[in-house]
């Protein structure tokens, strides 16, 4: 048995932060777009090649803005389009010589934004509609999925929690369980990659893998590789996915779980497929229980040959606490981009909470550490070891 006393790792941020960063860059180039034309036009008049015609190409600016961004942003950018006319006719003195085509100017620019502002009104609560009818369906379909977890199993007390991220964010695809079987407790704690309806069905698919193996598979590996099976027939089947949610799953297609056995003696037995570690409480100190051979999500063994690592077995004493979660837990951020501090977190909250006491204590802290503005879901699983 082992213990390993070092922090958590976050499996696959470096490959969602490549992502997240490409993902901010082509917001921040759409964003710029209308604003980077109108200064460019004002560049043109105030040089000496203001005799060409930038007129059609400034009305432009409001248009580009009523497709990325909502009635302030395109009131921002139609607002600047009119100062840069305003601008270059002041500076290239031609209110009196070119007047009638002034005049046009700012009768185009004024007429293509309102429609603008008006259209992107229109679009953005199109847009939001769409985005709420989906995650209304993605919640009751998460809901009917997962089960709040019994308090007693066993040797165990146990709790579970499931947060969905802010307004406006898809469900994502957290999932877990604890079944009592004739092995002893099993648990199961993962996250499907991607948002929405296909991370529902893909963590259903998991889900339903993982209660039929537990009662019949005595190696907790081989319950583990029913999940992987299961999940690599789902994505090959054709029309599983549509269209506009393949892009993400070749470019995610993996599932981190964590499956963990309870037996009668005091210890646990872990198999961690890239799974953030959960962390043990014992004496008021967290600890978390990193894996002897770390091993690839599911969906990416082809990356790894050899068999798989067997099982880490480590201390689960009475009176310990194991909190097992997924990592919209740590890699919740303030205001100035810190980390969610989980372990100090765990080890301020009193020893007699019960594990339901315990859950919200960690929920209350993670809602003040963020501000309520949760990016993405968050499940947790407490288990209390009482003999």
């Amino acid at each position: 048995m082992r213990s390993h006393p070092r922090s958590p790792v976050r499996p696959g941020a470096s490959s969602r932060a490549g992502v997240s960063r490409r993902g901010e860059a082509l917001f921040l180039l759409a964003h710029g777009a209308p604003f980077a034309i109108a200064l460019g036009v004002l560049g043109v008049e105030l040089s000496p090649a203001h005799h060409l015609v930038t007129g059609p190409i400034l009305t432009t600016t409001p248009a580009l803005a009523a497709l990325t961004m909502g009635p302030v942003g395109t009131l921002s950018a139609a607002a600047l389009a009119v100062g840069v006319n305003a601008t270059s006719a002041t500076y290239n003195h031609s209110w009196g010589t070119q007047t009638q085509l002034i005049i046009g100017n700012f009768l185009g620019l004024i007429v293509v934004s309102v429609v603008s502002v008006i259209l992107s009104n229109a679009v953005r609560t199109r847009r939001q509609s769409e985005l709420d009818q989906v995650r209304r369906i993605a919640v009751a379909a998460q809901e009917v999925v997962l089960r709040p977890v019994p308090e007693l199993l066993g040797p165990i007390r146990a709790a579970s929690m499931c947060l969905a991220a802010e307004t406006g964010a898809l469900v994502g695809g957290d999932l877990y369980e604890a079944v009592q079987t004739r092995y002893g407790v099993r648990l199961i704690v993962g996250d499907v990659r991607g948002k929405g309806l296909s991370a529902i069905r893909a963590v259903a698919v998991a889900l339903g893998a993982f209660r039929e193996a537990v009662h019949y598979e005595e190696e907790v590996q081989e319950v583990m590789n029913h999940c992987a099976a299961a999940l690599r027939r789902e994505a090959a089947v054709p029309g599983t996915y549509s269209q506009a949610e393949l892009p993400e799953v070749l470019m995610e297609g993996f599932t981190t779980a964590l499956i963990a056995q309870v037996p009668d003696a005091p210890v646990v037995h872990v198999v961690n497929r890239g799974h953030p570690p959960p962390l043990l409480l014992r004496k008021g100190a967290a600890q978390a229980l990193m894996p002897a051979s770390p091993q690839p999500p599911l969906g990416l063994e082809d990356l790894v040959h050899g068999p798989p690592a067997p099982p880490d077995g480590y201390a689960f004493l009475p009176g310990d606490r194991l909190l097992f979660y997924t990592d919209g837990v740590i890699e919740a951020r303030n205001r100035d981009g810190d980390f969610f501090p989980l372990p100090q977190t765990m080890e301020h909250i009193p020893a007699d909470a019960s594990p339901r006491e315990f859950l919200d204590a960690v929920h209350e802290a993670l809602v003040r550490h963020t501000e309520g503005r949760l990016t993405d879901d968050v499940a947790m699983i407490l288990v209390d070891r009482l003999v």
